[in-house]
């Protein structure tokens, strides 16, 4: 072969080679991702709930709190497009306005379990010893109670008051799945870092001495915080449908606060006579909660390499 052949064949050879870049973990998922038509579902409702719980007068002029006695229990029709309920409250209006409560409340109580998990879990992986002892009995206790009957005890203990402001309802709720709901970001938070840990790149930062939260922000973080992103998004659904639980046996969001689980409480005296009124509520708060489900596991299959 000349040498001009050989360089033609090179040619060809070379941008196949050069055009097979490093591709990291993100952008592997990412492309997962894309490809995925549970993930493009669970994005468009979730988009459609973030705007009613933002901007619900996007969706309805109604007043969720405009009773007409006189419509009470009507059937849906196009005056009230999902009817009225014993009250002679627009449920479409409520169900539109009940997102904002339940939205709030799941995403809020995320972020913080999701800070305080993922913080206790990353300090008992990364020093250990004793700090790592204490941590994870503390975790325990907490994680020993269920995250239901937790809230219910607290909730029962201190209840509402009708005159209590909207944020304050919110933020007690908030306040008590965060409590009983950090202990599984935790443990999970300490096991990622406790693979990531002993890796050439993590000894090799600390032999340049590199100071310890350098090293947890630079290194170990980002290697360890995919799993704990998946498990997150996943219980981002769980507490809109505790919330939901609280709400239905009357020691959640209380009225005036409008929920969707404050309005399955209503529907149930007129249950029999007027199914609507609970068919609508339900039907809203199943696909909240099944589309941030189906995100945190499209996210999951995304990041987990034996899928690909």
């Amino acid at each position: 072969m000349t040498e001009s052949s050989t360089i033609a064949v090179s040619a060809e050879a070379g941008p196949t080679q050069s055009d097979d870049v490093a591709r990291s973990l993100g952008s592997d998922a990412w492309r997962s991702l894309k490809k995925n038509p549970i993930f493009w579902v669970s994005v468009i409702l979730i988009v459609l709930f973030v705007l009613m719980s933002a901007w619900p007068s996007l969706f309805t002029h109604i007043d969720p709190n405009n009773a007409v006695l006189a419509d009470a229990r009507a059937t849906p029709s196009s005056k009230a497009w999902f009817g009225r309920d014993i009250q002679g409250y627009d449920i479409y209006s409520r169900t539109i306005y009940g997102a904002r409560a339940s939205i709030l409340v799941g995403v809020f109580t995320t972020l913080v379990t999701t800070l305080v998990g993922g913080a206790m879990g990353t300090i008992a992986g990364y020093y250990g010893g004793w700090l790592d002892a204490v941590v994870s009995r503390i975790t325990d206790v907490f994680f020993a109670i269920p995250l239901l009957l937790g809230g219910i005890l607290f909730m029962a203990t201190f209840p509402n008051n009708a005159d209590s402001p909207y944020l304050v309802v919110v933020g007690k709720v908030v306040l008590v799945l965060s409590i009983f709901g950090w202990t599984s970001i935790a443990r999970l938070m300490r096991s990622a870092v406790l693979q990531v840990k002993p890796n050439d790149y993590v000894q090799a930062a600390r032999a340049l001495g590199a100071s310890p939260w350098r090293i947890i922000r630079a290194h170990v973080l980002p290697n360890a915080v995919a799993p704990v992103i998946v498990v997150a998004t996943i219980n981002l659904g769980v507490f809109i449908s505790v919330e939901a639980t609280l709400s239905f046996l009357g020691i959640g969001l209380t009225p005036p606060a409008v929920s969707w689980g404050v309005a399955i409480s209503d529907a149930l005296d007129a249950l029999r006579t007027t199914p609507h009124i609970l068919l609508f509520p339900s039907l809203f708060l199943s696909l909240a909660v099944l589309a941030f489900i189906m995100l945190g596991d499209a996210v999951r299959d995304a990041f987990d390499p034996k899928s690909r």
